[in-house]
This record gives structure tokens, C-alpha cells and sequence, in this order.
């Protein structure tokens, strides 16, 4: 699979077309608009002002898409942007890449478009050494991550009474 032609079958539908494409700064607003829309109803559900993508101001995104080591990309599946993905590699031996975060649109999730995104982002930075961390609450989350062969680490974190990290990384 290229990092721009990979197919995937999802309930007999031929997904053509899926691909990553680097974010710019000029992209920033769209970035980030989406990354609010996306992160709502996790917000909503568990309000967790501080460590919410959907509470994250512009300013955060535009520093983030400046640093070198930061590479955020729009997930296009058949020329449509269905969400985003950031992933940190500082490209230094034996330092673990991070995804944090990835997304997809409402009207978009539950076609494993997340799923092709993580196998093009380790297409383009390679297959181990990598780590995460998700909602322990959203277990359909935890269920994805574990399928696509990342492990608990053991490490969690309370955000708050309602929400917990859990921390997750693939060798």
C-alpha cells in the first residue's frame, strides 16, 4: 500500500483514494475548526475543559503546526477531508513517536477510515515505537487501539470524576 493509493474493503464498499496530506499554517483555522466539531460530544459528555481538543485555542494549533517535529495531516479518503491527525516525531533513536490527536468527522467515523489513517501514518514514519493515550471510558476506543496492536502501558491519569487517561504504546 502507497502512502497515496491504498485500498481498503468496509461493508463491500471499495474505499479508493486514501491518503494523508500535510497540514500548513495557511490550513491552520480549518484544522482546528474541525478538531473543535470533532472533540464536542467527547466535551460534552465528560467535561474536561483542560485537556479537551475541542477547548483548544487557535494559538495552540498554529504553535504546534511550527514545530519541526510536529506533522499534522488531513485524513482524505476519495478527495474528502473525514479528520486529522497529528503525530510527533522528533525522528531521534530509541524516542517513541506519539499520535496525539487523531479524529474523525461525525459523519464520517465508523468506516474504519481511523484505522487506515494510523496504517498510512505508519507508512510514512514506521511501524514501532510508538505511543498514545485515550478515554479508558470510550472502550470502543481501547478495543481500536488494542486491535491495531498497541498494549497498555499500566500508566493512567484522572482528568476528572468522570474521566480517566489510559496510556498506550506499540513496540
Amino acid at each position: 500500500m502507497s502512502k497515496n493509493d491504498s485500498v481498503e474493503q468496509y461493508n463491500g464498499e471499495e474505499l479508493m483514494n486514501s491518503k494523508l496530506v500535510r497540514i500548513g499554517l495557511e490550513e491552520a483555522e480549518l484544522l482546528w475548526k474541525m478538531q473543535v466539531e470533532a472533540f464536542q460530544g467527547l466535551y460534552a459528555k465528560y467535561q474536561d475543559t483542560e485537556t479537551s481538543p475541542a477547548t483548544e485555542k487557535i494559538d495552540k494549533i498554529i504553535m504546534r503546526l511550527k514545530q519541526p517535529f510536529t506533522y499534522y495531516y488531513f485524513i482524505v479518503i476519495d478527495e474528502v477531508k473525514v479528520g486529522a491527525v497529528r503525530v510527533v516525531d522528533k525522528k531521534e533513536e530509541g524516542k517513541s513517536k506519539r499520535i496525539s490527536p487523531i479524529f474523525i468527522m461525525e459523519e464520517y467515523r465508523n468506516k474504519g477510515y481511523a484505522q487506515i489513517a494510523i496504517n498510512l501514518v505508519e507508512e510514512i514514519h514506521g511501524k514501532s515505537n510508538w505511543e498514545l493515550d485515550t478515554i479508558l471510558q470510550e472502550k470502543g476506543n481501547c478495543y481500536f487501539y488494542e486491535k491495531m496492536g498497541y498494549r497498555k502501558t499500566g500508566k493512567t491519569e484522572s482528568i476528572n470524576d468522570k474521566l480517566t487517561l489510559v496510556f498506550y504504546k506499540k513496540v
